[in-house]
């Protein structure tokens, strides 16, 4: 029997855009492995909190750095959800990471040398094998840049703060539209100018402007991407 080909899939963009969404919905249709990225800087980011590493007084990116050897990031399927949920050393943080506290943080964790290299070497032995999905601000360009299929998200600063904070409502987060929206400028202006790794539109990525689409158009846009790639690559009258 011949295994059906696959491809590995790279999905870069700005913040709330709906990348993770998107990836893993995606996942999910083509039978991939999904790989959140964001969610391991936003670990990462959780165990600098935990320790009192970064905060309102400060950031002692030393400290952080010296413990990098003690943080084990994993992604553990529960079968409740149909999801893969993100480990910390061994619990569960998954509604953890995803607190404003975390999102006020996570770009400057993201832009320390030390902490890429350390999640990148661990999302380049997960891409090894193919069928895998990765989202996140340097895929296409840093962790898979041999991805034949890479995409890079974008929409409008208003927009996207719409609706991270839509999202952040529907869980009982106070929080006000504003606020949001100056955490999206400020995220967007980390990303597009740090010294690690910057956010940037990889070479032969698809642009894919989500503004006014709905999410089941943006995934059919995709999927229509993945056909035509599957079918340069493995013509159907070939012994692949």
């Amino acid at each position: 029997m011949i295994d059906k080909p696959q491809i590995n899939i790279a999905i870069d963009g700005h913040a709330s855009t709906g990348k993770s969404t998107t990836a893993k919905e995606l996942a999910k249709r083509l039978g991939y492995i999904y790989i959140d990225t964001g969610a391991m800087y936003r670990a990462m980011t959780l165990w600098a909190l935990q320790n009192g590493w970064i905060g309102p007084s400060g950031f002692d990116r030393a400290a952080l750095i010296d413990s990098l050897d003690r943080v084990h990031i994993d992604f553990v399927y529960n079968p409740h959800t149909g999801r893969s949920e993100t480990y910390l050393n061994g619990i569960n943080v998954e509604d953890a990471i995803r607190r404003m506290e975390v999102t006020d943080y996570v770009s400057r964790v993201a832009e320390v040398p030390e902490v890429r290299r350390k999640l990148v070497d661990l999302q380049q032995k997960m891409a090894a094998r193919k069928g895998v999905i990765m989202d996140g601000r340097d895929i296409g360009t840093v962790v898979m840049p041999d991805a034949e299929l890479k995409i890079f998200m974008t929409a409008s600063p208003e927009v996207r703060a719409r609706r991270r904070y839509l999202e952040m409502q529907s869980k009982g987060m106070d929080i006000s539209y504003e606020d949001v929206l100056q955490n999206v400028l400020e995220r967007d202006r980390i990303d597009s100018t740090r010294e690690a790794s910057p956010l940037r539109q990889a070479p032969g990525a698809r642009v894919l402007d989500n503004s006014d689409l709905t999410p089941r158009q943006q995934l059919e846009i995709i999927l229509g991407w993945v056909g035509e790639i599957l079918d340069k690559q493995f013509p159907a009258d070939s012994d692949y």
